[in-house]
């Protein structure tokens, strides 16, 4: 569960990063060409700005240049990506005559034209290309170079996510943003080296909430499934319990819960889950019948039996075997053998042994109702399989016993005296009830003498 959550939210993140960036380019080459030309020319004549490790004296941007590039953008934004693709290929027809930086912005464009129609491969392609152009400005090559680790993330290539986020850093003279961070930390995770990963979640982290911000949720869900899988359970559930701080999603309690029982804490387990179930939050099958089961093992089934009997009236738990059978023994356990009863032949007509029927024989008998269990019992001998067949041949004879059924009683005693669980009780009973068909039968020879 946690490894698909993670791929989808690292997939979602890298798009919105990408998407963003991408409408942030496609604003500024809407510039008119005048004012184009004059911020490249800045740039061309410019050394190194505040922030950037090297000196670059890069070319200007054409105005001719531009406008071509622009047409094509237009054409793309309407919708015309044929249009789009065949003025760029008349630029690149023209490629030996533009310098570098406007070939780096003609791949940038193909770049754009195929990441609007989602066609990732073409899109890296033309970033590399974009990028292999020299010399370029630091500026432009920093951000291709992060743009292509976002789609290199949501393409998979893990590696190459690591290679261009350090080409990304080897450029920069600064602070690191987290967004780097957390994109080695993505990728190393994809790749299953947890342990080179926690570093980076660590420090953009820690770096984020020293700077005021609020770590981002994607964030928190990255670094707890990095300790889970180091098998750091008291980790997980530290993150987990921020996560709830920050965020408060239902499925987070769910999975302190889980983690709970995990640290087996499972006081606190419980508690959790009754928190959740209050708030609304134990919604799924799985979580009802597992909050049913905790308050069984915690010493409260009718609490139990009670959620579980509103879950399958209300259709969210099957009246499957499995649950029926659970819920007549939490109603049993809460000593409530009335209401377990019918939930047991429920739960016996859908098995094919007999050791329902058996239970349901020795509450009957328990009961004081001995023709239900002598008939429950007699079932539970026809489809047979009863795991302890001798408590079953004791609860029928005593049955038999007090419905003056003598011999069929002492019978059915010394079949349960044949199994070693059952031997020394069916014998005493036995004889107690060879006693009492003595008695018996002299009372009768009395009271029918004349």
């Amino acid at each position: 569960m946690i490894n698909k959550e993670l791929s989808q939210r690292s997939r979602k993140l890298g798009n919105y990063l990408l998407r963003s960036f991408v409408c942030v380019c496609g604003m500024a080459t809407m510039l008119s060409a005048d004012t184009l030309m004059m911020l490249n020319q800045a740039q061309a004549q410019t050394q190194t700005s505040v922030g950037e490790r090297e000196t670059r004296r890069t070319p200007a941007l054409r105005a001719r240049v531009y406008d071509q590039l622009s047409r094509a953008q237009q054409l793309g934004d309407n919708g015309d990506v044929a249009g789009a693709i065949t003025i760029l290929d008349d630029v690149k027809a023209k490629m030996n005559s533009m310098n570098s930086y406007e070939r780096a912005m003609m791949f940038n464009f193909y770049g754009f034209i195929y990441y609007a129609e989602e066609d990732f491969d073409k899109t890296i392609e033309s970033f590399s290309l974009a990028i292999e152009q020299t010399p370029i400005p630091v500026s432009f090559e920093k951000t291709t170079v992060f743009s292509l680790a976002q789609l290199s993330m949501a393409q998979g290539n893990y590696d190459q996510v690591i290679d261009y986020l350090e080409r990304w850093e080897r450029l920069n003279d600064g602070v690191i943003p987290p967004q780097n961070n957390i994109l080695k930390a993505q990728a190393l995770y994809q790749n299953k080296q947890y342990q080179a990963a926690i570093g980076y979640i660590e420090t953009a982290i820690k770096n984020h909430e020293e700077e005021g911000y609020l770590p981002d949720e994607n964030w928190l869900v990255l670094q707890r499934a990095l300790y889970f899988e180091l098998k750091q359970p008291e980790k997980v559930k530290d993150i987990i319990i921020k996560l709830i701080r920050l965020y408060d999603e239902p499925k987070y309690w769910i999975q302190l819960a889980g983690m709970y029982g995990e640290l087996e804490q499972e006081k606190k387990q419980l508690a959790a889950m009754e928190i959740a179930y209050q708030r609304g939050f134990v919604t799924s099958a799985a979580d009802t019948f597992n909050l049913a089961q905790l308050y069984y093992y915690h010493g409260v089934p009718y609490k139990g039996a009670l959620l579980m009997e509103q879950a399958i009236d209300s259709g969210l738990l099957d009246a499957n075997l499995r649950n029926l059978k659970f819920l007549s023994q939490s109603w049993q356990l809460a000593k409530e053998d009335e209401k377990a009863i019918p939930v047991m032949y429920q739960a016996a007509e859908l098995s094919d042994d007999g050791n329902l029927d058996a239970q349901i024989a020795l509450l009957h008998y328990n009961l004081q109702d001995f023709d239900k269990a002598i008939e429950s019992a007699s079932k539970a001998i026809e489809k047979g399989e009863i795991t302890r067949p001798g408590d079953n041949h004791m609860v029928l004879g005593l049955s038999l016993y007090n419905k003056k059924r003598f011999p069929q009683a002492i019978e059915q005693l010394s079949l349960a005296e044949t199994f070693a669980s059952s031997r020394a009780a069916a014998r005493q009973w036995k004889q107690y009830v060879e006693k009492e068909q003595s008695t018996f039968q002299l009372r009768q020879e009395i009271n029918s003498a004349p």
